[in-house]
């Protein structure tokens, strides 16, 4: 889904949100509901091209924690109601790219087991940023993180890597890199919301927003 540079959004008179965060955003970009429905959809897609083959998802948190958890939910779901049952396995490292919002040249990896378990078994990345592993990371921006990311994994020649990400972002310096699923191409914004944060605020929200001014301010470290 392809949410173009002029779309307005929607008022944020139309929904629910914290009221602690009241002033702090200009609007939501993708409502709760409409992640939810396009979640359900990506998972149907990727359980039918990873066929038989176990699963072992890779979460990149903190912010690919919720769209992974509903994700592997699914995946549940789906393994429960039909005849072929998918072994799968989570695990979860952390990325730090962000200072504000601003983007960091250097990327610290933190966590995870022994990825050399990994070595023989399907990798799907599912990047929301999100890794199948399935590598779960929330957004692909320039692709510079994902690229880091696939390096580190890559070496332990798994049988399969994929990468879904729930948003995939339109920037001006693109390196080419496209996730295999995602959900939404989203303009070139900082959002908040749905376990993405801003200097861990917003998290808690459960729609997709863009961040104002005042907020950026209010909540700088």
């Amino acid at each position: 889904i392809q949410i173009s540079d002029n779309w307005p959004g929607y008022s944020l008179d139309l929904f629910t949100y914290p009221q602690h965060y009241y002033g702090d955003l200009e609007y939501v970009l993708i409502p709760h509901g409409i992640i939810v429905d396009r979640t359900e959809r990506l998972a149907k897609d990727i359980m039918q091209d990873i066929g038989d083959n176990d699963i072992v998802v890779l979460c990149v948190l903190k912010g690919g924690y919720k769209f992974c958890a509903d994700l592997v939910e699914h995946f549940k779901n789906l393994s429960r109601n039909s005849e072929r049952f998918i072994s799968m396995k989570v695990d979860f490292v952390r990325l730090k790219s962000y200072h504000n919002d601003q983007s960091m040249q250097d990327m610290q990896i933190m966590g995870g087991d022994d990825l050399s378990k990994l070595t023989g078994k399907v990798s799907s990345l599912c990047v929301l940023l999100t890794l199948f592993f399935l590598f779960y990371k929330d957004i692909v921006g320039t692709g510079r993180t994902m690229k880091v990311l696939l390096n580190n994994i890559e070496k332990y020649k798994p049988k399969m890597i994929k990468v879904a990400s729930l948003l995939v972002k339109r920037t001006s310096q693109p390196d080419g890199y496209r996730p295999d699923y995602y959900g939404f191409e989203i303009p070139d914004l900082f959002v908040v919301g749905y376990a993405l944060d801003y200097n861990e605020h917003f998290r808690d929200l459960n729609h997709i927003c863009v961040i104002n001014d005042h907020g950026k301010t209010k909540y700088r470290v």
